[in-house]
């Protein structure tokens, strides 16, 4: 359920605004299949240990790829599981198994191993697991969060309200963002969304993800291109954490967990267009938000109200921090 989404300009992976839950000496490696959703959650967690990650990139050829994460790894991303080992190792995503299973190998069990998400291989892949609660993977080694981590805090969204982007601070508000993830089977058209609301008098500023088709895009920029709107197609940094920072109401497409959990870490009122057709463990991760009062399903009036933003980063890494105690004493 990771979406592909081009985040904003946060900050280097060194810059933490949580205070440090182990002690700085603690080597932490992130095994990255360079989905940004997967590295979203994974340096969020990094973050909120208050540790520095060393970022070591799965590339698997496609026979490596074609058989994980039940295989092997490929030979050719052995600096993924290379010494020296380090304390603790996060990975995200099916293609980063393999590698993660052998660094725990080949380090004689001393590095302290966790997956990011729900592994079809159980909950023996690594020595911790967090799995969103709606996967409903229950065992003693799986923390169960209701949103997964981010990199949204509750600094980097003042820093950003107090120096929005230009390209923000430029549309008067009130101002709507839009999260555009796949927006697959979707019920409502996008740029009919963005018309109705520019025509409200609401500025409207949106930005796609890697995995928006391009005909959407290139329907939402045009809708986007009259007075009020603006969309970013790539040109220069996106403003994305700005978007989530300075927007006074939200509306994402409800394929993409990840942007969800991060729209509902801002406090501001966030709007779903749900897909036509929606999985249950999406549905139950959208109802679950739907009755902590963060999000309402769009079904025509965009309403105002309130609620404290909801963040599983912290609790997460505190389970993290908690477990590898636990695995090094």
């Amino acid at each position: 359920m990771c979406d592909g989404a081009r985040s904003g300009p946060l900050p280097a992976s060194g810059e933490s605004s949580f205070a440090p839950l182990l002690p700085p000496a603690t080597t932490l490696r992130i095994l990255s299949d360079g989905r940004a959703g997967h590295e979203a959650q994974t340096l969020g967690i990094a973050e909120a240990l208050g540790l520095t990650p060393d970022i070591r990139r799965i590339a698997p050829r496609k026979f490596y790829d074609w058989i994980a994460p039940f295989g092997p790894p490929d030979p050719q991303d052995a600096p993924a599981f290379a010494p020296p080992y380090p304390d603790i190792a996060i990975a995200a995503g099916r293609r980063t198994i393999p590698a993660l299973r052998r660094l725990k190998r080949d380090s004689g069990g001393a590095t302290f191993t966790v997956y990011v998400n729900r592994p079809t291989t159980g909950p023996g892949t690594a020595d911790l697991i967090v799995a969103p609660r709606h996967d409903r993977l229950y065992a003693p080694n799986v923390i169960s969060a209701l949103t997964p981590a981010n990199r949204v805090t509750p600094e980097r969204l003042a820093r950003a309200r107090a120096a929005p982007d230009p390209r923000i601070a430029a549309l008067p508000r009130p101002r709507a963002a839009m999260l555009i993830g796949s927006a697959e089977g979707v019920v409502y058209d996008l740029d009919f969304i963005a018309s109705y609301l520019l025509a409200a008098g609401e500025s409207v500023m949106a930005t796609p993800s890697r995995r928006t088709p391009p005909e959407i895009s290139r329907m939402l920029r045009g809708a986007l291109s009259a007075p009020g709107g603006y969309f970013w197609g790539g040109e220069g940094e996106n403003p994305y954490l700005s978007m989530l920072a300075n927007a006074d109401r939200i509306i994402v497409t409800g394929d993409s967990v990840n942007m969800v959990g991060e729209a509902v870490a801002t406090g501001a009122p966030v709007h779903v267009i749900e897909p036509f057709v929606t999985r249950r463990k999406l549905r139950a991760y959208l109802a679950a938000l739907e009755k902590a009062g963060a999000i309402r399903i769009w079904s025509g009036p965009f309403d105002d109200w309130t609620y404290k933003p909801i963040n599983s980063t912290p609790t997460i890494a505190r389970g993290v921090a908690e477990a590898f105690r636990r695995f090094a004493a």
